[in-house]
């Protein structure tokens, strides 16, 4: 399946579940849990609050050679948004952060994979959010101590019911 008929299809909006698509056009979904969507949320309130130069999205569809890949949650600077544009389909090309948040459905091999794909479509830095709220930073080179885009990003997300 194409990517648009993806997207334009009745029967696959309001799903709760992400949709991919695999190298061979194949729909791939994942569950979505209450706290991924919480970590979600905190990620991308941070970097609308924090993240000056760019603007940030959840459930970014990029097109890698294996088909579409969806980031939990991305930012792109207004230069990424300038040359791409905001597009109604799948980006061509990986915004400068992506950011993947672990489900239990997640396999360590699934993780890696679109953390390589990613990076093979220009992405500067791959972000992972484990279960517990801890936070991975990666760059094309390997994993680093902070983000070397936004250093002052934290290296844990905490979910503060008492709010």
């Amino acid at each position: 399946m194409e990517w648009r008929e993806v997207v334009e299809h009745p029967s696959l909006k309001d799903l709760p579940f992400k949709i991919e698509t695999n190298e061979w056009g194949k729909i791939m979904m994942a569950p979505a849990s209450d706290l991924h969507g919480l970590y979600q949320g905190r990620i991308y309130g941070w970097f609308d609050r924090h993240g000056e130069g760019g603007i940030p999205s959840t459930e970014c569809p990029v097109e890698t050679s294996k088909g579409v890949r969806v980031a939990d949650v991305a930012w792109r600077s207004r230069a990424f948004l300038e040359t791409h544009g905001i597009r109604k389909l799948a980006l061509p090309q990986s915004p400068e952060i992506v950011v993947e948040i672990e489900s239990p459905s997640n396999s360590a091999a699934e993780l890696e994979e679109k953390r390589l794909l990613y990076f093979e479509k220009g992405a500067k830095e791959f972000w992972l959010c484990d279960e517990d709220g801890n936070m991975r930073f990666f760059n094309p080179c390997g994993e680093l101590k902070r983000s070397e885009l936004f250093g002052e990003f934290p290296g844990h997300i905490e979910i503060d019911i008492a709010r």
